[in-house]
């Protein structure tokens, strides 16, 4: 982003620690299980519904962070809004970086620069249906990255036992201090040959498939 005036500065800076320091504070207070499945050792392509985002940064500490240590790499695709902005600053306390740009801006920069980090052996995340929506709805990015570099797809999700849920177009839920928190990471998904419409409807039906299996807690 350009420079921003001081006061945009000093709004960045407040949202981005209040923000880092109230998820990790709520995590903290939460009875967390994670799926036992693992990435492959292949780059990979991750999505995950928009409206899980606010707390998928402790998913990169589990499945990457904690096996890979500092070896794996990984990038979300973050769109150059303001909101981008807030997400990106956040994420970066947690080690993980963000390719800039989205379907609706700067989409061929985004898928590039994609490409670039996929070389570099970085997995690529991204939230199939941001940043403006229709809720759950799947975006060409996502089946473009994966066939055009050949890559498995594996979907993210959480679902908490308490939570609010935001007013927003994606319906944001964020978990409650002391609830219980199931997070799962799929078996990949091959979209090799697949037409763009079948694609992204079995990418879909995946992080749908997910959600449901995240909804009966077993702790």
């Amino acid at each position: 982003m350009e420079k921003l005036p001081f006061k945009k500065r000093i709004f960045f800076f407040c949202v981005e620690y209040i923000g880092t320091f109230l998820i990790r504070l709520i995590y903290l207070t939460c009875r967390v299980k994670f799926s036992d499945t693992k990435l492959s050792d292949e780059t990979c392509v991750v999505v995950f519904w928009h409206g899980r985002l606010a707390m998928m940064p402790f998913a990169y500490l589990r499945y990457w962070k904690r096996y890979y240590g500092e070896k794996r790499k990984v990038k979300v695709i973050i769109s150059d809004h303001k909101d981008g902005e807030i997400i990106t600053r956040v994420i970066s306390h947690f080690g993980i970086g963000a390719i800039r740009g989205s379907s609706s801006k700067g989409a061929v920069r985004a898928l590039m620069n994609a490409f670039s980090e996929i070389k570099n052996g970085v997995d690529v995340i991204i939230t199939p249906d941001g940043p403006r929506g229709p809720r759950h709805s799947v975006a060409d990015g996502a089946v473009t990255i994966a066939q055009k570099k050949n890559l498995k797809i594996y979907a993210l999700n959480y679902e908490a036992s308490r939570f609010w849920e935001f007013r927003s177009w994606d319906k944001m839920v964020l978990p409650k201090p002391f609830s219980r928190i199931n997070y799962s990471l799929s078996e990949p998904l091959d979209i090799a040959g697949l037409g763009l419409e079948e694609a992204k409807e079995k990418i879909a039906n995946l992080l749908f498939a997910q959600a449901e299996k995240d909804k009966n807690f077993d702790f």
